[in-house]
């Protein structure tokens, strides 16, 4: 339990966690211990964990998920069962966990759409928007299948705690544990979990808004491929359709009336440039959670990696920028020889620079990609699994 001046809420707590362990123990045949992850409480929540059985963990570092990481680490347990301390949730609830993780999940998730949210448990903004909004995009991401990422009440094993590698010290880090084990392949199971309101006489510690943001940035953040690999794809997509009939005019193979004039051409130009951008940050930032240990490789890279090398990509780069150099001075000369007018069309001109460009930013890119990936001309790190994320 992370716990900051809960000493109104501690005993219900430490009675239910109590009559948690008895039943775990009856039908598990495993022994448990109470874990209190302080926060630096004045209150005297220390000394009434302690008289009541309870091992007490300083945590230092503030934040409910310092609190809880602390507590994780320093508890002894092949199974670490968390919840909150302010009386909101039955850790009785966390039995049927703990079975879960005895059969084989490696996380097990609590879900109090499916167990049951007593009236004044939890505000509207959180039940009806928050709480589905948040839980619908991890989904969407990183592709959980869970129906509550934010139930404070959850179970997951020891091993499977140590290998997420947890990090967030705020309220996001309810989400950056199911995140991280989607992105490892750990298998995550789930069960109804109720919850009612809190015990305490002073506001909660959660903030809406602040945390509600924290959680969306922590997902956006992990998620390369939405972040910068589909909007990559969607303008490069987009500019090359719009470049594309631009040219199918100007060969005359496409009839009708012109619909792409210079503007459209202009911005065909920008938005391929900064979707070419965008797929290099998807690149860069997809080896760094490979090389860091938090996401399994995507097949696609894998069956890549013999060309996606610092070599290929200064080749392409400065295939690119001659390319973009050599039509730029057919362009300037053709100008010369018609007496400096405006140019007939601005098609060329758009198609010299653009891969200029990203001739450009391929060459830097590489640079790049071979940094991340250890001042290694490979770009693709060798992670072992062979996983799609």
């Amino acid at each position: 339990m992370p716990c900051l001046n809960e000493i109104q809420s501690l005993p219900h707590c430490i009675a239910n966690a109590k009559e948690a362990a008895h039943r775990i123990e009856a039908q598990y045949g495993l022994v448990c211990e109470i874990v209190i992850a302080d926060n630096g409480s004045t209150d005297g929540s220390q000394a009434y964990a302690t008289a009541q059985g309870a091992r007490v963990v300083p945590v230092p570092r503030r934040g409910y998920g310092a609190a809880l990481i602390g507590g994780c680490e320093g508890g002894y347990g092949r199974y670490l069962l968390m919840g909150d301390a302010d009386g909101s949730y039955d850790f009785t609830d966390g039995v049927a966990m703990i079975g879960r993780l005895i059969a084989g999940a490696d996380l097990c998730m609590g879900s109090r759409f499916a167990g049951g949210i007593a009236k004044g448990a939890m505000p509207w903004k959180n039940r009806y928007i928050g709480n589905p909004v948040l839980t619908g995009i991890l989904n969407l991401f990183f592709r959980s299948g869970i129906e509550d990422a934010h139930c404070g009440i959850r179970a997951i094993t020891k091993a499977a705690f140590l290998e997420c590698g947890l990090t967030s010290t705020g309220m996001e880090f309810a989400s950056e544990m199911v995140v991280k084990a989607s992105l490892r392949g750990l298998k995550i199971d789930q069960t109804p979990a109720t919850l009612s309101p809190d015990l305490r006489d002073r506001a909660p510690h959660l903030r809406p808004w602040r945390d509600g943001w924290r959680h969306l940035r922590f997902l956006l953040m992990l998620s390369p491929t939405w972040v910068f690999g589909v909007p990559a794809l969607l303008t490069m997509l987009l500019a090359l359709g719009v470049l594309g009939l631009g040219v199918g005019y100007a060969m005359g193979w496409v009839a009708g009336p012109r619909i792409i004039g210079p503007g459209w051409t202009v911005l065909a130009g920008f938005l391929l440039t900064i979707g070419h951008f965008a797929g290099i940050m998807a690149m860069a930032t997809h080896f760094y959670g490979v090389r860091t240990g938090f996401r399994n490789l995507n097949n696609w890279f894998g069956r890549l990696s013999p060309v996606l090398t610092l070599e290929h990509a200064l080749v392409a780069g400065l295939g690119l920028v001659l390319f973009s150099g050599v039509s730029l001075a057919v362009i300037g000369f053709q100008w010369h020889r018609g007496g400096y007018l405006p140019l007939p069309s601005v098609l060329p001109l758009v198609i010299a620079s653009a891969a200029g460009a990203i001739g450009v930013q391929t060459a830097l890119g590489g640079f790049l990609l071979a940094i991340i990936a250890g001042h290694d001309a490979a770009f693709v790190p060798d992670d072992g699994t062979g996983g799609d994320q």
